[in-house]
C-alpha cells in the first residue's frame, strides 16, 4: 500500500463501514446514509500530521491519534482513492483536525 502521511495538523481517515457507523438495525436491515444527508460523518484515524505551527514557529501536537474513532463534518474532508489501478481503490478522507467534532469511546 502507499504510505500516505498529512501535512501539518491534517488527518487521514478511513470511512467506517454501515455495520461500523451503527446504521444497520437489530434485524441486518441497513438504513442508507441518503436518509439523513446532514448527519455527521464517522471514520477511525490512519495517519495524523505533526501539528500546526503557532506564531513563535513551535510545532502545537494534534489531541487525536491514530486508531480512535472520530466523528467529522460530513462536507469538510477531501476524498481520495488509493489502490492499485487494476484493483479495488480503497476510500480516505484527508480532514483538518479543527473540522473533527468529537472522538468515539
Amino acid at each position: 500500500m502507499t504510505k500516505i502521511k498529512p501535512l501539518h495538523n491534517n488527518v487521514l481517515i478511513e470511512p467506517l463501514s454501515e455495520a461500523e457507523r451503527g446504521s444497520m438495525t437489530k434485524s441486518g436491515i441497513i438504513i442508507p446514509e441518503t436518509v439523513d444527508k446532514e448527519k455527521p460523518d464517522q471514520g477511525r484515524i490512519i495517519e495524523v500530521g505533526p501539528g500546526k505551527r503557532n506564531e513563535a514557529g513551535k510545532i502545537i501536537p494534534l489531541s487525536v491519534k491514530k486508531g480512535q474513532r472520530v466523528v467529522f463534518s460530513k462536507y469538510s474532508p477531501d476524498e481520495i482513492k488509493v489502490g492499485d489501478p487494476y484493483g479495488q481503490a480503497k476510500k480516505y478522507y484527508i480532514i483538518s483536525e479543527d473540522n473533527i467534532l468529537a472522538i468515539i469511546e
